[in-house]
């Protein structure tokens, strides 16, 4: 399949009156063919299933390239397999060069599934997403907290898991202070996905950073604490 053929699969379920709506909602110039998430993730599905990865590749930057929102959210989501034989380094190569790119939180979060798959592939992969947390872009400071979530799943986290969640703490400590509201919404995200596993480390998190946080971010890190 080329790029072609997948645009054309992507404008063949448009709806002008959703686009409209989704245009006047994100509130970024570009093009919005008005599809459900449901078709744009089902279609690249098919296409995940169906093409191997340096045509995968080939075809993610294309839809990027295309600046249309379902075609770059498509595009996230064609490396969501726990695992790419023999190698996913094109794969991260391909999600790491989309992030400078970010301009909306819809594709940047479609991204981020992929990406949260490659982390957990290779964690060393943490190195490349430290340098996010020193960038004046922000939606690739958001991303550095964005792509790492999985890293707060784990009840009993190995010593490996526990070491990459408290490098990420430390991210959200650096963080706190940040005055834009979806660098602090990250933030309150991820202290409130951990707090359901390891609520102790969110409360002393709060006790020692939380008076330089916005209120609605302190106050939903803690929704889930005891």
């Amino acid at each position: 399949m080329t790029v072609e053929d997948a645009l054309r699969a992507l404008r063949a379920h448009a709806d002008p009156e959703r686009a409209a709506q989704m245009r006047a909602y994100h509130k970024v110039d570009r093009e919005y063919l008005g599809l459900s998430n449901a078709i744009t993730g089902d279609l690249a599905a098919q296409w995940r299933k169906s093409h191997d990865l340096p045509d995968l590749v080939t075809l993610a930057k294309g839809l990027w390239a295309s600046d249309i929102f379902e075609a770059r959210v498509a595009a996230g989501k064609l490396f969501l397999q726990a695992r790419i034989k023999p190698d996913d380094g094109p794969a991260w190569d391909c999600i790491k060069g989309f992030v400078p790119e970010f301009d909306s939180w819809a594709i940047a979060d479609a991204v981020a599934q992929g990406g949260q798959k490659r982390l957990l592939a290779d964690p060393t992969r943490l190195d490349d997403v430290e340098t996010w947390t020193r960038s004046d872009h922000l939606w690739t400071k958001r991303a550095a907290l964005v792509f790492t979530l999985p890293f707060c799943k784990s009840r009993h986290p190995k010593l490996a898991e526990q070491a990459a969640r408290t490098r990420i703490l430390g991210w959200c400590a650096d963080y706190v202070a940040a005055p834009e509201w979806f660098i602090q919404k990250a933030v309150a995200w991820w202290l409130r996905d951990l707090s359901k596993r390891d609520p102790d480390t969110v409360r002393a998190f709060i006790a020692t950073h939380g008076e330089k946080m916005k209120p609605f971010a302190r106050k939903e890190a803690g929704k889930h604490l005891p």
